[in-house]
């Protein structure tokens, strides 16, 4: 190509939208997802497309990539309108959906071949590409292991290393980090930016994670189908400048604090940060102002002024106009084997827990205690064992050896006793897709031994308390995540359970959806319910009383978030935050190996 040609193609935007609109049909109604959206992306940089659930950022990504056709408006990829020219953008695009299509029944050789027979990879550029992407991913060692073996986060990397067989010019990643453990978090990252600064590839990249929005040069900011705003990130979170505080209470109780906080209408936004409540003001004040209007006689409350994040200004606008505010529900009364316990009671017992399947160990000599009330994080890389330990807990595999004690019933003798004691809500969406929500719950109940006034009662409960009225005749596997998620919260909490199993609850829900989901959760622990969580999401564990960090199967730290963050300080990282503790944790097991 002449260097004229070049230069000018070079200047083209990789993607262009203008006055794009996009609506589905469910049944009678009319659902818009994309309205009057008008966005340039920039070439060579890494651009993140940010948004609650239902914001709209998989359907630009399929309309980008010629899946779908829009109802008006253009959308020009590498100068071809996706809307006539489909199959040609599909052969210079890659895009890695948020459940990339493995294999799990081929190995992971296998997989790069199929994909490359797909892309029309020549046989003679094979061998040398597959050592770059091997490599690249950590991946080399794995090639003879059947997909479906792998953990999360290596998954996730050998769907990347497919869909980069031939490098695009332009790469579509929608969610590619959700479920994946820190460690492999920052892996990926590590792959897409060695890819756009050697590369010079261009990626749109959407995420739940605001943490990695601030790592992202451009970010597009969606809101029910509009763009609120595209800028570099910082210019997002400077406009809250004077806005963003950290509050700590005499009492220590961050709970009680954070509620408290909540409910003022001077805050708009209030979280739990290791002993601290991060909090976003409605408009801007002064520490000392705010400090003299939450203490009291009895706690004095301390506020200090700190910069804003990218996240403030993403609540911020999400929320500024709302007047109305979410009040978490209190848990209905104790069950009478609840009432008869001691708060100090150990609710969960483990001792020398082994889970083995073969020759390998899931679990290996796992000790810890649970007291009741109290919210215990289970920690771990993809692969740790903390699925297969949940699954012990809850009786529904056996252990290979040691001691198990759960709501005052051993798990070797009594698990199905055991079980009528908690609540679960699993990983991914576990209830009856083509059921409605209404449905789903009088199934439940059913199941948990409710009948007659005492089930119409808790269900009316659920409906009302998780705010599944207006949609409780829907069904439950056309929800937005966030709805399913309360839905299957809403299931497990049916039979007033003592305990409640969360396995990584929260994965690829949005920031406003998690906020409620802890306020329900903090509200649940206040009132004595047990809570047991897994989560990939370090900020989420700073909700929690206590922590154990696994790897392998083992234990590699137990303690506070705080104490685990401080065990990690250096001079390199005088605060490290809870990832960087997991990561240093992580890093340590790995040079003991």
């Amino acid at each position: 190509m002449p260097s004229h040609l070049q230069t000018s193609c070079d200047n083209i935007s990789p993607l262009q939208i203008s006055k794009l609109h996009k609506t589905f049909q469910a049944g009678k109604r009319s659902i818009p997802a994309l309205t009057d959206l008008t966005l340039t992306i920039r070439s060579g940089i890494v651009t993140g497309l940010i948004g609650a659930d239902g914001a709209g950022k998989t359907t630009l990504m399929r309309l980008a990539s010629g899946l779908l056709l829009p109802d008006s408006g253009t959308i020009t990829v590498l100068g071809h309108d996706a809307g006539h020219d489909a199959a040609i953008i599909q052969k210079m695009i890659g895009y890695m959906p948020q459940r990339f299509g493995l294999y799990e029944d081929l190995t992971v050789q296998e997989n790069l071949d199929l994909y490359s027979d797909l892309q029309g990879m020549p046989m003679k550029d094979r061998a040398a590409r597959y050592r770059r992407l091997m490599e690249m991913t950590g991946m080399a060692p794995f090639t003879k292991r059947l997909a479906g073996r792998l953990s999360g986060g290596m998954k996730q990397k050998l769907g990347l290393a497919c869909t980069l067989i031939r490098p695009p010019k332009l790469l579509f990643l929608d969610e590619p980090t959700v479920g994946v453990d820190p460690v492999s978090r920052r892996e990926l990252w590590d792959i897409i930016y060695h890819q756009v600064e050697n590369e010079g590839m261009t990626v749109l990249l959407s995420t739940a994670y605001l943490d990695e929005a601030e790592r992202c040069k451009d970010v597009i900011l969606l809101h029910e189908g509009k763009l609120l705003g595209q800028a570099p990130p910082q210019e997002f979170s400077d406009k809250l400048t004077g806005q963003s505080f950290e509050a700590r209470s005499s009492l220590h109780n961050r709970r009680g604090l954070q509620e408290k906080l909540s409910s003022s209408n001077v805050v708009l936004d209030a979280i739990i940060l290791g002993n601290y409540v991060r909090i976003i003001t409605r408009k801007s004040q002064q520490g000392d102002e705010l400090t003299d209007l939450f203490s009291t006689a009895e706690e004095e409350v301390e506020i200090l002024a700190v910069p804003p994040r990218f996240e403030d200004a993403f609540i911020y606008l999400l929320t500024s106009g709302k007047t109305e505010k979410f009040k978490p529900p209190q848990h209905v009364e104790k069950s009478s084997q609840a009432a008869t316990r001691n708060n100090n009671d150990a609710v969960i017992i483990v001792r020398n827990l082994q889970r083995r399947f073969g020759d390998f160990y899931a679990v290996r000599d796992l000790s810890f205690a649970v007291q009741r009330g109290q919210i215990f994080g289970l920690l771990g890389a993809n692969g740790a064992g903390k699925s297969t330990t949940f699954r012990m807990l809850c009786g529904l595999l056996p252990a290979s050896d040691g001691f198990l004690e759960v709501a005052g019933e051993n798990l070797r003798t009594a698990s199905a006793k055991a079980r009528g004691r908690i609540g679960y809500m699993a990983q991914k969406f576990s209830l009856y897709a083509g059921l409605s929500v209404q449905q789903n719950l009088r199934f439940f109940s059913s199941i948990y031994g409710l009948s007659g006034k005492q089930q119409k009662e808790r269900i009316r409960w659920a409906l009302e308390t998780f705010e599944l009225q207006a949609i409780r005749t829907n069904i439950s596997g056309e929800l937005p995540l966030g709805f399913k998620q309360r839905l299957a919260m809403a299931a497990a909490l049916m039979h007033e359970p003592e305990i409640l199993f969360l396995d990584e609850p929260t994965s690829g829900v949005d920031p406003l959806a998690r906020r409620e989901f802890w306020r329900r959760i903090n509200g649940l622990a206040e009132s004595g319910v047990t809570v047991l969580v897994t989560t990939h999401f370090m900020e989420e564990a700073e909700y929690c009383d206590q922590l154990v960090i696994m790897a392998e199967g083992q234990v590699l730290a137990t303690g506070d978030p705080q104490q685990l963050k401080q065990e990690q300080t250096s001079k390199s990282l005088p605060n490290p935050t809870m990832e960087d503790a997991f990561i240093a944790l992580i890093e340590q097991f790995e040079d003991r190996k």
